[in-house]
């Protein structure tokens, strides 16, 4: 190749290249509002956006990619953690998580309820971008893997047709994420309980005098955990508040019936 071409090389793929780059400018910007759904912009989510920053929260988390990896990613918190706790984890950090076991302890920030709200709203408004599968992985609640959620593995290849090794698997990887919140360790108690041995502690759920969900045996208390969080729930204040459970609605739309059945035989095993 000549100078003359090379040079001519250069201009055309350094031409051909900036009009392909500008295009997908152009092409991101006109879709910009479709994939942050501006629509539901609300004042309450601006007012919690202002709160965001008042407070540095940006200083130890991470949102769409930006900010700091001292505490976990909160893309998608609203979704994988629900209002309901994030109302009450806010209002206390130190109720659900010690510098002792867990190496890291969230400041109480001292919101008021009303700041509280916005920013779980802005929260909300964010899970909802359009973000193209990020993050990948589920929410990290401290700097290393914690006994009992296998944070640190791969989950493993599931059989297509052993319901146990799928749910497993679905337990593993986000979504749905299970284990974020969830051990499989006695005593390690992270978000909810821990599920170690939860077929024995189902069975008892069911007969208990204070259970007042609709299910007959252990299997069906645990789908029924799953699908309708709020029918009976677990005793202890770190779990619910005000009538609500911890555990975020919606698996019965988010999850085929499939999952659902390989998620209970899995955690069936669990005794």
């Amino acid at each position: 190749m000549t100078k003359r071409q090379a040079r001519a090389f250069f201009v055309g793929s350094t031409v051909v290249f900036s009009l392909i780059f500008l295009g997908l400018t152009v092409d991101t910007h006109r879709q910009i509002k479709t994939l942050t759904h501006e629509d539901a912009n609300t004042p309450e989510v601006i007012a919690g956006k202002h709160v965001w920053h008042r407070k540095n929260c940006i200083n130890c988390h991470t949102l769409l990619g930006e900010g700091a990896y001292y505490a976990p990613d909160l893309t998608k918190i609203a979704d994988q953690r629900g209002a309901p706790y994030l109302r009450a984890f806010l209002a206390d950090p130190s109720k659900f998580y010690n510098e002792e076991r867990d190496r890291r302890l969230m400041p109480n920030l001292h919101l008021t309820p009303t700041e509280i709200d916005e920013v779980i709203a802005f929260l909300g408004w964010v899970g909802k971008i359009n973000t193209q599968g990020w993050p990948p992985r589920p929410i990290l609640v401290s700097g290393a893997a914690i006994p009992g959620t296998d944070v640190g593995g791969a989950p493993p290849k599931a059989a297509s047709d052993d319901p146990i090794a799928i749910g497993e698997a679905l337990f593993r990887q986000a979504p749905p994420g299970c284990n974020a919140c969830h051990s499989t360790a006695a005593g390690v108690n992270l978000v909810g309980p821990t599920l170690a041995g939860i077929a024995t502690t189902a069975a008892s759920r069911v007969a208990a005098a204070d259970y007042t969900g609709k299910a007959d045996d252990a299997a069906g208390y645990i789908r029924e955990s799953i699908v309708q969080p709020n029918a009976s729930l677990v005793p202890g204040t770190n779990y619910s508040a005000n009538g609500q459970s911890f555990m975020p609605p919606g698996f019965d739309q988010t999850l085929e019936p499939a999952q659902v059945d390989a998620l209970v035989a899995y955690l069936m095993t669990l005794k």
